[in-house]
């Protein structure tokens, strides 16, 4: 490591484990930068913000320093989520000031966090770097975005206490299982009989670990399996008028998480009418599947569901009552089917068009 913990006035300085032991010449020459952030109860977004800015050229192996004494802060190279300051030029990154208002923008309006403010900034640099491809590649730009999207927005929500949902109603059921909730478990619970300083700092750096390990498996799943499935859906959507002349049915070439796309691909390529159902096979067996599309993202209606008629229904008592053959099952809510071959799932899918 860099060297041993350091205590002055109410600050720590604590070093990220992640980096291997240096040697000693190298230790000497190398300027380390440091990082403040303020100490006691820790959350989601300053350990996800100082994880993600470790992972930047500029603050590459940077020492982080947990305080809230403004001396202190004042000749650290940056602070984040403290400080009262936003202000990029002089690396200052908190969002809790009076008539602080920044947002993302790329259509998100959500206020950001410190988590926020640095994926802002440097995101673009990290993610490249992830690749190994220049900032500019379209594939960085798209992955920029996502990323925010399907992680980063819900910590800055989370964290200025943005509801996910417009409504009064109590949830129906707890979910304490969210990112933030499991790194909130890992400050010091008060039972703990160490309450020291040098324990608080080791509870921070495994929050940190935990935050960032997430970060990144957001960013590698988006880089190896989000993007080359966002293509194969790209091609079939605008392959659908081969498979029916209606429009509404995407036959997918490749089985894939395609519902991660189709809905921003419908918009993005002006698709109208939309797709009512996706065929494929099914991997696991040799039959195809027909899958109704859900009315959006995040909810379980279908757009246009099985006919009710068949629901419920196996084999040759589906087969009988569809007028098709080769029928295999149809999912009590009607969401799914199954036929043994594609022509008989292709069946299936244009006679519940009409149904």
């Amino acid at each position: 490591m860099f060297g041993s913990r350091a205590l002055f006035c109410c600050s720590r300085i604590w070093n990220h484990a992640l980096f291997p032991k240096l040697s000693g010449n190298f230790r000497a020459s190398f300027s380390t930068k440091r990082v403040g952030t303020h100490n006691g109860t820790f959350h989601c977004d300053e350990t996800l913000a100082c994880y993600m800015l470790r992972l930047s050229t500029r603050f590459s192996g940077a020492q982080i320093v947990r305080t809230r004494d403004p001396q202190v802060l004042e000749k650290v190279d940056a602070a984040l989520d403290v400080g009262g300051v936003y202000d990029p030029e002089s690396e200052r990154y908190d969002h809790h000031q009076k008539g602080f208002t920044e947002v993302f923008g790329h259509g998100f309006n959500t206020k950001l966090s410190s988590a926020g403010l640095i994926y802002k900034h440097y995101g673009l640099e990290i993610i490249a770097k992830e690749l190994g491809l220049d900032q500019k590649h379209p594939d960085v730009q798209r992955l920029f975005l996502a990323v925010y999207k399907n992680f980063i927005e819900a910590v800055d929500a989370i964290d200025n206490g943005i509801h996910q949902y417009d409504t009064e109603q109590p949830p129906r059921y707890v979910n304490n299982t969210s990112l933030g909730h499991r790194i909130g478990r890992l400050n010091l619970d008060w039972t703990e009989p160490d309450q020291s300083s040098g324990k608080e700092d080791e509870a921070f750096h495994r929050a940190m670990e935990l935050a960032g390990s997430e970060f990144l498996q957001c960013v590698h799943f988006h880089a190896k399996s989000w993007l080359p499935a966002r293509s194969i859906v790209m091609e079939c959507l605008a392959e659908r008028h081969d498979i029916d002349s209606s429009g509404e049915i995407m036959k997918l070439s490749k089985q894939c998480p395609w519902k991660l796309h189709i809905f921003e691909l419908e918009e993005e390529m002006k698709i109208d009418p939309p797709i009512k159902y996706v065929v494929y096979q099914d991997d696991r067996s040799e039959n195809w599947r027909i899958q109704a599309v859900s009315v959006s993202p995040d909810k379980f209606e279908s757009r246009k569901a099985l006919p009710i008629s068949w629901r419920g229904l196996e084999r040759e008592k589906l087969s009988e009552e569809s007028s098709i053959p080769g029928c295999v099952f149809v999912h009590m809510s009607g969401f799914i089917g199954a036929n043994r071959s594609y022509e008989g799932a292709l069946a299936m899918a244009r006679a519940s068009l009409i149904a």
